[in-house]
């Protein structure tokens, strides 16, 4: 089997007027990108608004695991084997970070046959959304420390400004700094640092706005300094809003591309699932909504993740609710939940599947928790053996009552998920249950970051800092206390502990720190050792990405 990238080289691209046909999206609403990616314009979109809604459709995941669980690589094979069936479908997916591409992952655009393309640019520069997002961000810092230069009207206390700067890209030496220095012409020396542009609140207000006018409005309430009385600044009060908007207008435009079979994706916002609320921008699964059967976008990392945000943070605010949510799963990483070593993994082991197949057990009663109708879609891979995907389905069936399907999307495209959409659409168009939220809005955030640490994780109880502690207190008494709370831990376990694999449970969710999004409209919870500026590993995917002979890139995927 040829490589990703070489599978992907080898397609025929349509011309991307073709992909926006299959949407009724007419030449003119486009804003070309080259031949292959467009943005579609804001006016278009806002004539969307009285159309009916198709169906949503979540993927999300069991923990993650270095095996690999393909989400990415499903949600595309599900999208194509959906428009193979005959529904008119859209996925809707992040944009990749520049961070990760050249830190661990390599590329984040599906894989095999289940590809969004043209790789290379999603992958990197693409429409230059996050770039946006950055000097958006990055102009707000400077009018926070220009504003404290020249005379300090809003009396900030420069203790407590609580913007850090961002870059798109895993540099751990940035994680805390000293700005300003050099003198009196450089302003006031503070403490100060960076987080990685995909855990900006800029990133999570620009997912969640509905428009251009709520975008403004949303980043005028974001709270970036206290006052020496305690008072909160926001970024309306240092006068940043309208030129932010202006940096960020062009960006919050979804981009369109295509999968490997011709079919659209729209692939719009990218905040981190483990720092931040994980998902696509609202306004492109609105407008996929609108002008498609199905839509099919997922949640990062795993259902404790990504999923309860979707649900708790996203369908919340924006009125969503899914049909059908998709638990991806493979042999593999079960085994590994099980206690396989990696480098054991090729070999059968039908005890170390059962024994991994906690770890899936509670993501789907989880789900089903939120009164979700729930279908697991079992990633093939080529050493899986019949044995063990017939024991897989059988526990689904016995111990769950849900049905796992075999997905062949990686070697044969959207051929090989039919069976899955099958099923998708059979709970999809079948009886339908309220949504339930995790907790009220009325639920104080403590009580909140209980619930979510009890109910969803398995946590005996949790432990907060003191200085935490403070700050939820003082959120509370400044009127912030109905607002979600958005988890910030590690992926690969319900704990703080990543090496803590399986369905662990009786243990306890230290939470070390705590953020407000007033504009985003959460409260980041910081647990553990998490990092909102991620690291390098010790050989990181850079190091093998380079242009060929040819100028073409390499080492990408």
């Amino acid at each position: 089997m040829p490589s990703d990238i070489e599978i992907a080289r080898a397609a025929t691209l349509k011309p991307i007027t073709q992909v926006a046909e299959k949407l009724g999206v007419p030449e003119e609403a486009l804003h070309n990108y080259g031949r292959t990616i467009a943005k579609i314009d804001h006016g278009y979109i806002k004539s969307l608004a009285d159309k009916p809604e198709g169906k949503l459709v979540l993927v999300t995941a069991i923990s993650p695991t270095p095996a690999g669980e393909g989400k990415t690589t499903t949600t595309v094979g599900l999208s194509d084997g959906l428009n193979r069936i005959g529904k008119r479908t859209v996925a809707c997916l992040r944009e990749p970070s520049l961070g990760p591409c050249f830190g661990m992952k390599g590329g984040a655009a599906g894989g095999g046959k289940s590809q969004v393309v043209p790789m290379e640019q999603i992958n990197l520069h693409f429409t230059g959304d996050f770039h946006a997002i950055t000097a958006a961000h990055s102009l707000a810092a400077a009018l926070i420390d220009n504003h404290v230069y020249w005379a300090n009207e809003l009396n900030i206390d420069v203790r407590r400004i609580a913007w850090r700067r961002v870059v798109d890209m895993n540099d751990r030496s940035l994680r805390q700094i000293t700005s300003s220095l050099g003198g009196v012409a450089n302003g006031f020396p503070r403490e100060d640092g960076f987080d990685i542009t995909v855990a900006s609140e800029v990133m999570a207000v620009f997912c969640l706005a509905k428009d251009l006018d709520d975008l403004e409005a949303r980043l005028g309430r974001i709270v970036i300094a206290e006052t020496r009385d305690r008072k909160p600044v926001t970024l309306k009060d240092v006068k940043a809003t309208g030129a932010m908007t202006v940096l960020l207008k062009d960006a919050l435009q979804p981009n369109l591309v295509q999968t490997l079979e011709g079919n659209p994706a729209l692939i719009h916002g990218g905040p981190f699932a483990n720092i931040a609320h994980g998902c696509n921008s609202v306004i492109a699964t609105r407008a996929g909504l609108r002008m498609a059967d199905y839509v099919v976008t997922e949640a990062g990392f795993g259902a404790d993740l990504g999923a309860e945000k979707f649900i708790d943070i996203k369908c919340r605010q924006a009125g969503l609710k899914p049909s059908a949510v998709v638990i991806v799963a493979t042999v593999r990483a079960l085994k590994m939940h099980g206690g396989v070593s990696k480098k054991e993994l090729g070999a059968e082991n039908i005890a170390a599947l059962e024994k991994g197949f906690a770890n899936l057990a509670r993501h789907v009663e989880n789900v089903r928790g939120f009164g979700l109708p729930v279908v697991v879609g079992v990633n093939h891979f080529y050493a899986d053996t019949d044995a063990e995907h017939a024991k897989l389905k059988e526990l689904c069936r016995e111990r769950l009552g849900v049905e796992a399907i075999t997905c062949k999307h990686w070697a044969e495209g959207g051929a090989g998920a039919e069976g899955l959409a099958q099923a998708v659409v059979k709970l999809a168009e079948g009886e339908q249950k309220p949504l339930n939220f995790l907790y009220a809005d009325e639920t104080g955030l403590t009580d909140k970051i209980r619930t979510i640490a009890q109910k969803l994780y398995g946590a005996a109880d949790i432990m907060v800092e003191q200085k935490a502690a403070g700050k939820l207190a003082q959120f509370e008494k400044d009127g912030y206390g109905n607002l979600p709370v958005c988890m910030a831990k590690t992926q690969y376990s319900f704990s703080t502990d990543p090496n803590l694999m399986g369905a662990p449970s009786g243990h306890t969710i230290s939470v070390r720190d705590v953020r407000l999004s007033a504009g985003a409209g959460f409260v980041v919870v910081i647990c553990g050792e998490i990092m909102t500026m991620p690291g390098l590993p010790k050989v990181p995917a850079s190091e093998g990405i380079h242009l060929d002979a040819n100028g073409q890139i390499e080492g990408l995927f």
